[in-house]
């Protein structure tokens, strides 16, 4: 399984470097079976998050046609407080400022050439779309989750919702192709999922000890009876 995580100007580094890191270790203990790279829309080049400009280098081109995971995570940034309006044109494109709205940091992404690289990834039935926290926000908006069951920050589900996605209050949610992760250090338990789901649980296992960390709640699939009442 290669796997493509996805860079773009604003973007939280822990959603990349925790599923780099879990499928980059499966990879290792798989002996080769799990690969992974950093790309863009745009190709190789320096990307700067949105968590005190730290950068990290993309070395690739996003391929919606490479069979594989497509990974995409969430922007980091002011959250702001309640009423107030984020500047729609602050900053450009490229340019980290530590008074950056996340949903605008999440919205400019629509304006790039990944919503459309997204879409045909999408299509590709030979791939699996992945993302945590606010990653989903991004395909939701792209007007790609509709009627699909997703989660994402706790903070993002209203507007999960609002898009017509079926928004989970799960950690890791299921949905065939299409798997997402709540918080950002959700992003340890989706990659310790999908190497089990895709490669096996004695490698995700394996990554899970090696991490001295415990997958945290239920995988919610829709599946199963509906529970009663509680």
């Amino acid at each position: 399984m290669h796997a493509q995580i996805i860079l773009f100007d604003g973007f939280d580094p822990l959603d990349v470097i925790a599923p780099f890191e879990v499928l980059y270790a499966g990879g290792m203990a798989s002996g080769g079976a799990v690969t992974v790279e950093l790309v863009t829309a745009e190709g190789p080049r320096e990307v700067v998050s949105g968590t005190g400009g730290l950068p990290l280098r993309a070395t690739g081109t996003l391929d919606p046609a490479r069979p594989g995971l497509v990974l995409v995570p969430g922007a980091s940034g002011r959250v702001g407080e309640p009423g107030e309006v984020p500047d729609q044109d602050a900053g450009a494109v490229g340019e980290w400022r530590p008074d950056e709205f996340i949903p605008v940091l999440l919205g400019r992404t629509l304006t790039t050439g990944l919503p459309a690289l997204l879409t045909a990834a999408m299509d590709n039935p030979e791939v699996v779309m992945a993302c945590v926290c606010g990653g989903s926000l991004i395909l939701a908006m792209a007007g790609l989750l509709e009627g699909r069951h997703a989660t994402t920050h706790h903070q993002g589900m209203n507007m999960l919702d609002a898009t017509g996605a079926h928004a989970v209050p799960a950690r890791v949610v299921d949905d065939g192709d299409l798997v997402t992760g709540a918080g950002v250090t959700s992003g340890l338990d989706l990659g310790l999922y999908l190497l089990e789901r895709e490669v096996g649980p004695r490698i995700a296992h394996a990554v899970e000890e090696l991490f001295a960390h415990e997958r945290r709640g239920v995988v919610w699939r829709d599946t199963g009876p509906h529970p009663a009442a509680l």
